[in-house]
């Protein structure tokens, strides 16, 4: 690859961040809302995630309903997992996977994991760092499936950024 695209790409992604979960607005906000909130915070211009997705996604399960039609801090981070992990995997995978981190870690310590271990393999996988690092102190199965997830996520973003760039070139 050249080393334009390669610059290019890093740049993209450099000073993308998700959002810690104690970032993550806990004044509850409505369906529209959290979807702009959730469409902003991505690292393309493409929106992630709608109201009818988001509708959609408390109908099949994936997320309990909002509360006076408000959606949580919790909901906002299984909301933003979900939208990360929608282009490899399917509904009924996600569903699981997120079952079985309600069964293993608290929302908020599950959704941090995602946090830093996001950033630690796309700054691996975009050229900005030279290893990955081992986050976390143990090697449960749900966190070693999270793990490959966001692998898989970051390698597809980065080859849907290559696509990108010579298409428009």
């Amino acid at each position: 690859m050249s080393r334009v695209v390669n610059e290019k790409l890093k740049e993209a992604v450099k000073n993308f961040k998700l959002p810690k979960y104690n970032e993550i607005p806990n004044v509850g906000l409505y369906l529209e809302q959290t979807a702009k909130y959730i469409s902003e915070i991505n690292y393309n211009e493409d929106p992630v995630i709608t109201g009818s997705m988001i509708s959609n996604y408390v109908k099949k399960g994936l997320i309990s309903n909002p509360v006076k039609k408000q959606y949580s801090r919790d909901q906002i981070a299984y909301l933003i997992f979900i939208s990360i992990a929608k282009s490899v995997l399917s509904m009924e995978d996600i569903k699981l996977l997120i079952e079985m981190q309600k069964a293993t870690y608290e929302p908020q310590v599950a959704y941090n994991y995602l946090v830093e271990e996001f950033e630690n393999v796309v700054g691996y996988v975009f050229g900005l760092k030279d290893e990955m690092e081992k986050i976390g102190e143990n090697n449960h199965e749900t966190k070693m499936m999270l793990r490959n997830l966001i692998i898989t996520v970051a390698h597809k973003a980065y080859l849907d950024m290559c696509f990108k760039y010579y298409r428009n070139k």
